[in-house]
């Protein structure tokens, strides 16, 4: 087959870097640096603050505004009511806050969905966006994104990202469905007494602090039993923290964009992203993209939800078959419900339906290792391909010596328990530039498009940097046995 690599590079770069709360765990070398920065004088005071802000407003948007909301997160620290004048709030601020380097050590893993925005573009042209999982400083990968287009020809030109990387709001009232929260509760097997209560006190819609006020009222009426019902509340609160709601200002452009490890379940990174443009059966238009959350202990499968990648919703997966990794959502309902592809077993390929994208309960054998290049397991590079003759699936196989490539099969439309045909060579493997990296000999995608009678498929080099490749859709098929 004739694959073409496009040379296009994009690889990690220590200049862009986003601001970020520097968290103190103990609560005495906080007030301690607040009293030190408070000792001094006004004069003192206006000095500091203007060597900090011309040394670092130039890097980031909104400095101000940051120094002045993490002041107003640790004043709880102050030793006096004294009240402190704007520069000083902002000085203590700055002391509280660091720089993160997002992808200093790798730029990897990217995926590839169609932009809302279609419009004001050359006859035959698609403008795509591209997700990429960005490493940095102590390994923890959070989201980034880029954008480009291709033309009628299958050229393809990326945007210049600019030097500006932004961490989007939390939003601050995110509402829970209490049948929803409930169920999940129960998949986790958090019920009896604490629950029951903590669920029959709440509306049929609630916020965290609704949440918060209702577990801490049920905790203060069972006194006598706080160490049986504690660990309940917990993870109570774990869990609503875990699905939560971001935005990012509209005037913010696509590349400084981050979705930064926000809950619990993250806190080591976010990886992975397999993003899809979802279609439902009413027409609506969305974006899901299901990801690995890591604690540093454990990897747990999780959801994304945007129609303009401003407000993502983001939410746990529920239910006995949610482990593992490289979950990839079919791109429409399936016979009426969602299809989702899995590996449970890190090592084959199921297929799941359910009726709802949250909770998935049972799973069907369609794919093993095959071919010596997949021997040693076998996983999917992204959410399946609608063609005419088939749901197309790219894989990724590993082989000898831990190698990567990455292969393709095909699913029947109707029925996509039946695999139709597969490559019984690897479409992409590493070549002798790009097996050098991070983790060596690694071709790996979370996501690839159709365009123009093309497939393209953007791919990661050794967990390092990132790059596109195309092959005539027609020449793949042709190819499968």
């Amino acid at each position: 087959m004739d694959v073409k690599r496009t040379g296009i590079i994009l690889k990690p770069t220590n200049s862009r870097v986003v601001i970020r709360p520097f968290e103190l765990a103990n609560d005495a070398r906080v007030e301690r640096i607040i009293a030190r920065v408070s000792a001094l004088s006004d004069a003192q005071v206006e000095h500091q603050l203007e060597t900090v802000m011309s040394e670092f407003r130039s890097r980031h948007q909104r400095t101000r505004e940051f120094f002045q909301m993490r002041f107003e997160q640790v004043r709880k620290h102050s030793l006096t009511d004294q009240p402190a004048s704007e520069s000083r709030q902002l000085l203590i601020g700055s002391y509280f806050t660091q720089e993160y380097a997002l992808e200093s050590a790798a730029l990897f893993n990217p995926s590839m969905v169609w932009h809302p925005d279609q419009s004001s573009l050359p006859e035959g042209s698609g403008r795509f966006i591209l997700s990429l999982r960005a490493t940095g400083e102590g390994h923890i990968s959070s989201i980034v994104f880029r954008s480009g287009t291709i033309d009628a020809h299958g050229l393809i030109r990326m945007d210049e990202p600019t030097r500006f990387v932004v961490a989007p709001e939390l939003v601050p009232n995110s509402i829970y469905e209490k049948g929803l929260f409930h169920r999940k509760l129960t998949e986790l097997g958090i019920n009896g007494p604490m629950t029951d209560q903590v669920i029959a006190a709440l509306g049929e819609h609630f916020t965290l602090e609704e949440l918060n006020r209702t577990v801490t009222a049920v905790l203060k009426s069972h006194r006598t039993r706080q160490r049986e019902f504690e660990p309940i509340a917990h993870t109570m609160l774990v869990l609503a923290r875990a699905n939560y709601e971001i935005r990012f200002d509209p005037a913010l452009n696509v590349s400084e964009r981050i979705i930064f490890p926000s809950s619990p379940t993250e806190t080591n990174g976010i990886e992975d992203a397999r993003f899809v443009r979802f279609t439902h059966d009413d027409g609506r238009v969305c974006y899901y993209a299901t990801y690995t959350a890591y604690d540093g202990r454990v990897t747990l499968p999780q959801m994304l939800e945007t129609e303009d990648f401003l407000h993502f919703k983001v939410s746990t997966l529920n239910g006995p078959e949610v482990k593992n990794k490289g979950f990839a959502l079919f791109p429409r309902m399936v016979n009426g419900q969602y299809a989702m592809l899995s590996r449970q077993d890190n090592e084959n390929i199921y297929l799941m339906y359910s009726d709802q994208p949250h909770f998935w309960y049972t799973k069907t054998l369609i794919a093993r290792p095959t071919y010596p290049w997949e021997f040693v397991q076998l996983g999917n590079c992204g959410s399946p391909i609608e063609t005419d003759a088939g749901w197309l699936v790219l894989t990724h196989g590993v082989g000898p010596m831990r190698k990567y490539a990455i292969g393709a099969f095909l699913l029947d439309r109707d029925d996509p328990t039946r695999l139709l045909g597969r490559l019984k060579v690897p479409l992409l493997e590493p070549n002798a530039n790009e097996r050098e990296g991070y983790v060596p000999n690694v071709v790996y995608s979370c996501g690839a498009a159709v365009h123009a009678g093309l497939l393209v498929i953007p791919y990661a080099m050794s967990d390092y940097a990132s790059s596109f490749a195309t092959v005539p859709l027609a020449d793949v098929l042709a190819a499968m046995v």
